[in-house]
């Protein structure tokens, strides 16, 4: 595994460290270590110690060298972001001074033709994170056309995502659905791309993506377990690279940073406290020179928040839209 780039610069890196504005003598999670490159500017500040969390071995191993260098002030550790609140325990860690999270697949992932998260490059219809449980071919092979519709609609917010299964269903029918290129060829048939516009397989890919990974579950749950692990004062950092992302850690920080819990009817029923004041009151965006630099950037925010002293609420129920295990299992 080829060691982390030092020159590797994370999307909105100066405004992450800015915002996060670490200490020395402070603990920060990485929620999602990908590159390391959050990480290695939270080490930079003398004293601080960092926890880089990634479901991805292959990030994991790539972050050994950085270890290394850390002189014991970085620990990686692989598991799901959702698992924040555990994977601190168990580094006898149940306060940190802050978390960061890059939301979404990484460069890395995308660059690598045999993870198939890319519709450019032709390879296996993988597009798992953890390289664990069904891959985007099992999904396409075995849904339903409805759910394959939903699954389209919602989480990649593509509005031809009925006629998109329908071709899909079509067309596995007579073969297996089983590389990148011969999912995109089946959307580019249905979904015709004016010049200028997005390729017509990115929305049906990114909700493959999502599906397939349980990312916007697994975020609902780590904004949540945050709030657990987050001291009075303690900031929480995260970017996000589409809507459907921003607007749950917009709901999430908007709900947690106003007073609730109680009624001006009901008097005697006190109030919840804010837990988290919110610091961007508008979403951080790159600037023009760092989008020419890396395209990729273009539709990055960065949302900050910091923690109070008001005891931490559960997480709230997920949304009630389609999961990779009902899915299988109607299929």
């Amino acid at each position: 595994m080829t060691a982390l780039s030092p020159r590797h610069i994370p999307v909105l890196g100066r405004e992450v460290i800015e915002w996060m504005s670490p200490h020395s003598g402070g603990i920060y999670v990485d929620a999602t270590f990908g590159a390391g490159g959050y990480s290695r500017a939270l080490l930079a500040v003398e004293g601080t110690r960092v926890i880089g969390i990634d479901r991805d071995r292959t990030a994991i191993a790539g972050g050994f060298a950085l270890v290394e260098q850390s002189d014991g002030r970085l620990t990686l550790v692989e598991d799901r972001f959702s698992n924040l609140g555990e994977v601190c325990a168990a580094q006898g860690m149940s306060a940190v001074d802050g978390v960061v999270m890059d939301i979404g697949v990484s460069s890395m992932q995308i660059d690598q033709a045999e993870r198939g998260f890319s519709f450019r490059l032709d390879g296996p219809l993988d597009m798992r994170m953890s390289g664990t449980g069904p891959t985007a071919a099992d999904v396409v092979a075995n849904a339903s056309e409805a759910d394959l519709a939903n699954i389209i609609y919602i989480f990649g917010e593509e509005r031809y995502s009925r006629h998109i299964a329908r071709a899909i269903v079509a067309a596995r029918r007579e073969t297996p659905i089983t590389t990148t290129r011969a999912l995109a060829d089946i959307v580019g048939k249905v979904v015709r791309a004016k010049p200028g516009e997005i390729h017509p397989a990115t929305r049906t890919f990114q909700g493959l993506r999502i599906f397939v990974n349980a990312e916007l579950d697994e975020l609902h749950l780590a904004l949540a377990a945050a709030e657990q692990v987050l001291k009075p004062g303690g900031r929480l950092v995260v970017v996000t690279f589409h809507s459907l992302e921003d607007r749950i850690v917009k709901n999430f920080l908007v709900e947690r940073s106003q007073r609730g819990g109680g009624s001006r009817h009901l008097p005697q029923i006190a109030q919840q406290a804010p837990r988290f004041t919110v610091l961007t009151k508008r979403p951080i965006k790159p600037g023009d020179d760092e989008v020419d630099v890396n395209p990729r950037a273009r539709s990055a925010k960065l949302r900050g928040a910091e923690r109070t002293d008001a005891p931490a609420q559960p997480a709230a129920d997920l949304p009630s839209w389609p999961t990779l295990d009902s899915v299988m299992r109607r299929g």
